[in-house]
């Protein structure tokens, strides 16, 4: 198996190989051809996503199409946007605690 769908409502696949251009990929009893080179753990349109539209993986609105997204096209940052507000930006603070010595 070279990509993945992960959940039915998904729009978009996951490569599990480098996948080159012009590959042809079938899912759901659909044929998609690559638009563009998509490496091992990106994703890739199955279906048209117009601009503003939900990117749908794991069932669930990952981001946004920040343009047009034709079907066998990358999607990744430079065509996405997440759905997580300012707010919910992560940020790795770490706050380590000294632990007590244990006996050996």
């Amino acid at each position: 198996m070279q990509y993945i769908k992960i959940h039915a409502l998904d729009n978009v696949a996951v490569a599990l190989a480098d996948l080159a251009e012009g590959t042809e990929v079938s899912v759901d009893n659909q044929t998609v051809t690559l638009r563009q080179d998509v490496a091992r753990g990106h994703k890739f349109a199955l279906t048209d996503i117009a601009k503003g539209a939900n990117v749908i993986k794991y069932g669930l609105p990952i981001g946004y199409a920040l343009a047009d997204i034709a079907a066998g096209v990358h999607v990744h940052a430079h065509n996405t946007r997440t759905n997580l507000s300012d707010l919910d930006q992560y940020r790795y603070q770490p706050d380590f605690q000294d632990l007590p010595a244990q006996a050996a």
